[in-house]
């Protein structure tokens, strides 16, 4: 892995956790382990811990000795839209599984949120995400007809959508998103391997270009026992959305943070 020596550092703690090689409650090893595991000094060793602590892995420091706390892996905002670059960013291995694609007249949920008359053309993508082979998500995508359409020349079992999307030139600069509680219906729970009325958590999203031209609406419902989300804010920073992995008002109201240029799908 390239990148900052604490970043590596801090990646290695990360899978260590996820895996249960370090298990909730296991004391992580010691800056001076670290030190010597990594031929560094003290100063990235501490940066590291100090991105555990932050992102809630790890509690401990001011002379306490650091044990892993959550195995809950967090995502920065910015890669929040990819599902695909989360999973592989903590070491997981995504996958996706398309159910259906297909051209549609808009329903009025859709039409609202994509700012479209009622029974205007869309492309409706259903598909099942995987987090290492475990039915994790089901993601219900709507998508303008100019869009979407590009949709149909693209196998959408081979990675991002999005990144697909934006190597097309598709501008996906904004998304705003809204995160409930919801029961599982019979197809929520054919598809998750759950029982039907089990807790969810549904994400429902809004893309728009960097006019504030609608792009798409997704409403993603996720199992709360494989991952869930946290807000995370400063006096400093404005309010970071967050998605982890636990192994233990209108879609438009909730913020409105650019993503990376390929970051969805």
């Amino acid at each position: 892995m390239d990148g900052p020596l604490h970043e590596r550092i801090a990646s290695d703690l990360r899978r260590r956790i996820v895996s249960g090689e370090l298990p909730v409650g296991a004391a992580v090893p010691s800056e001076s382990q670290l030190c010597e595991e990594w031929s560094a000094s003290r100063g990235p060793v501490r940066q590291a811990l100090a991105a555990l602590r932050a992102e809630g892995l790890v509690d401990g420091g001011r002379g306490k000795p650091p044990v892993v706390r959550s195995q809950a892996i967090s995502q920065p905002f910015e890669t929040f839209l990819s599902f695909s670059r989360w999973a592989r960013g903590m070491g997981r291995t995504p996958g996706q599984r398309t159910l259906e694609i297909a051209r549609r007249p808009a329903s009025p949920e859709a039409s609202d949120a994509l700012g479209l008359d009622e029974g205007e053309p869309v492309v409706q993508l259903l598909r099942l995400r995987l987090l290492d082979g475990l039915p994790t998500m089901i993601e219900r995508t709507t998508f303008v007809w100019p869009v979407g359409r590009l949709l149909f020349d693209h196998d959408c079992d081979s990675g991002s959508v999005f990144a697909y999307l934006s190597s097309q030139g598709v501008d996906l600069s904004v998304a705003r998103h809204v995160i409930d509680a919801i029961t599982a219906d019979d197809t929520d729970a054919a598809l998750l391997k759950i029982s039907p009325g089990a807790p969810l958590l549904r994400e429902r999203r809004r893309t728009l270009s960097a006019t504030g031209e609608p792009v798409e609406y997704s409403d993603d419902r996720y199992r709360p026992d494989i991952v869930s989300f946290t807000i995370e804010n400063s006096q400093q920073a404005h309010p970071a959305l967050l998605r982890s992995s636990n192994r233990h008002e209108p879609p438009h109201s909730r913020r409105d943070d650019p993503p990376t240029p390929a970051s969805a799908g």
